[in-house]
This record gives structure tokens, C-alpha cells and sequence, in this order.
């Protein structure tokens, strides 16, 4: 489904980021399992510190046992339009790495920036296999992980609810006129040179 993207960025943004974006409405296809570990890859390539790669990447296909429990998670709101989706996407990382000098598990403090790193990379990858992603973060994180069984040492992030784009018609009224590409604050509200000026965003 074609629609006009109008945001404001500079010339030298490139067009594959200014092109993602963040729809509600999708339709009930299949994803294959192929479709979607190829876009599940791209995450792996994302910047690491340490080389770490502490993301994981739990997933469910639409009409699959594990389906139900994925979307039993979110608040209704998010189930409401998620059910429509063909693959729900946890996203989690592992809070510690192993030393190489005493083989034990120490803090690892950028556990959490290297998930989101990876999780973009999965967005724009959908992007270009001609699918959508919306990420989550209503969701009941406790019920989640354990759910996921998750170690202890793993936290669950957010969710990335994947598919084709469905009709604007098919969201309530309230959501149909948010159905399009959000823009974003100026440059200058959040890029400073040698120290933060506290602006009205």
C-alpha cells in the first residue's frame, strides 16, 4: 500500500530511514519462517560492545500456539490492532558478559543501547523486504519474561510487531488520523555543540 511521505530532513538523510515508519493497521498474512529470519539477521550486525551481542530475539508466527501467549502480554489496546500482524518479535538482552579474565559474569552497562541498535536494524530490514514494524512497549514485562523464560540475568525491552500494511479503515476513528508518518523536532531542539541548552522541545 503506497502512501506520500512528507518529513522534513536534510537532503543527505537517507531515504530507506526517512521511508520507516510506524503503522497500526495490518493485514493477517503469513510470514514464511524464511521471510522472517532473513530480516531477524539484519539485528545480528548491529555495533557491540565487546563483541558482546547480548540481544535476543524471541519470536511467534500468527496462527501458532505461541501466537496467543505473545499477544496476551500486551495491553488491549496494543492487542487490538497487534492480532491483525503476522509476527510478534520480542527484543531482550542479557544484562552481563562474561570476564575473560575470571570467566565470571560482570555488568555490561551498554546491554540495553546495543538491543536498540539491533532492533532499528531489524525495523529498516522489514522496511526494505517490503514489511512493516511497529515497536512496543505496552506490554506486561514481568509476565513477559517469564513467559520467554528468561534467565534472571536478561531483560525484556520492548516488542516489534511485524507485517503488511493494512487499510487505514480497518483502526477506530480516533487512530485513523494518526495512521501516517509522524515528523520529528527540530535539529537544534537535541544536537548541541560542548554542553546541553535546555530548550522547550
Amino acid at each position: 500500500m503506497s502512501l506520500s511521505i512528507n518529513r522534513k530532513a536534510a537532503p543527505t538523510v537517507a531515504p530507506f530511514i526517512l521511508n520507516r515508519w510506524s503503522p497500526r493497521a495490518f493485514t493477517p498474512d503469513e510470514i514464511t519462517q524464511a521471510e522472517l529470519l532473513s530480516i531477524l539477521d539484519a539485528g545480528r550486525w548491529a555495533p557491540s560492545a565487546y563483541n558482546a551481542q547480548p540481544w535476543r530475539f524471541i519470536y511467534a508466527h500468527r496462527n501458532t500456539p505461541d501466537w496467543e501467549r505473545f499477544l496476551s502480554w500486551f495491553i488491549p489496546f496494543n492487542r487490538s490492532w497487534a492480532e491483525n500482524a503476522s509476527a510478534i518479535v520480542y527484543i531482550a538482552s542479557r544484562s552481563v558478559i562474561d570476564s575473560s579474565s575470571t570467566d565470571e559474569p560482570v555488568e555490561l552497562p551498554s546491554h540495553a543501547f546495543d538491543a536498540g541498535a539491533a532492533s532499528i536494524l531489524i525495523q529498516l530490514q522489514a522496511n526494505q523486504n517490503g514489511w512493516f514494524a511497529r515497536p512496543v512497549s505496552g506490554f506486561d514485562k514481568n509476565l513477559a519474561h517469564a513467559g520467554l523464560e528468561l534467565p534472571e540475568d536478561h531483560v525484556v525491552h520492548a516488542a516489534l510487531v511485524i507485517g503488511h500494511r493494512g487499510k487505514v479503515s480497518q483502526l477506530p476513528a480516533n487512530l485513523q488520523a494518526k495512521e501516517q508518518p509522524s515528523n520529528r523536532v527540530p535539529l537544534a531542539s537535541i544536537a548541541f555543540e560542548g554542553r546541553l541548552i535546555h530548550k522547550t522541545l
